[in-house]
């Protein structure tokens, strides 16, 4: 196991997502007690609060710091948890950020499938393992349904929140593989070294989240 970077017992280092998903999570563990605000805007990665610190990071690189032991704790989505591959706990299901990886067709397309773009490859390959296709799979970064638009594959796996871009493309979901939400993940190390820490802090988010 990677040992953890020397840091006092009591403080508390947190790899959280960009974008939406920071704001979310920092408004819920901010009610769990810790002593956040929102960063203001600027180019700074790195946010300092009483014992806490805060690295702002890409979401598929949370897991990384987590596993690592760089990151003591951080927020992350269950589709970038399982495409990581990483060995973290995952304590809490925090219940924001809900979407669903699904497998998705032009509609009235119904010809083979042949090749699948998509940005979660290791979900993909596994999903196409199970079901006995075999399928060329394309890592994409972008704009993945237009893979599907243009014919460079025959169905994308994507992730999807309410289908309006499905529907304003004449794309359709064709299976759910799972579905998704964003998750408290703890460094396994981290879990004993600043358990008086990290063990109030998972009780009071499933207090807030899942109830008594």
């Amino acid at each position: 196991m990677t040992p953890l970077p020397e840091r006092r017992p009591d403080h508390l280092t947190l790899a959280l997502p960009k974008g939406r998903i920071l704001h979310d999570a920092i408004d819920l563990l901010s009610a769990a007690g810790l002593p956040l605000t929102h960063p203001e805007e600027s180019r700074a990665l790195r946010h300092e609060f009483p014992g806490v610190t805060v690295l702002e990071l890409r979401n598929q690189d949370v897991p990384v710091y987590v596993d690592l032991g760089v990151a003591d704790a951080g927020i992350v989505g269950k589709d970038v948890l399982l495409e990581s591959g990483r060995s973290v706990y995952e304590p809490v299901d925090l219940r924001f950020a809900a979407c669903r990886l699904s497998l998705i067709r032009e509609i009235g397309s119904s010809g083979p499938i042949r090749r699948v773009g998509t940005k979660y490859p290791h979900a993909a390959h596994t999903y196409l393992q199970e079901r006995g296709l075999p399928a060329e799979v394309i890592k994409l970064s972008g704009n993945i349904e237009l893979a599907a638009l243009t014919g460079l594959a025959d169905a994308v796996i994507d992730l999807v929140q309410t289908g309006g871009t499905l529907r304003a493309n004449n794309l359709e979901e064709v299976e759910v593989l799972f579905h998704s939400s964003a998750r408290l993940i703890v460094n396994r190390a981290a879990l004993k070294l600043r358990r008086e820490r990290l063990r109030p802090l998972i009780a009071r988010l499933r207090e807030l989240t899942q109830g008594p």
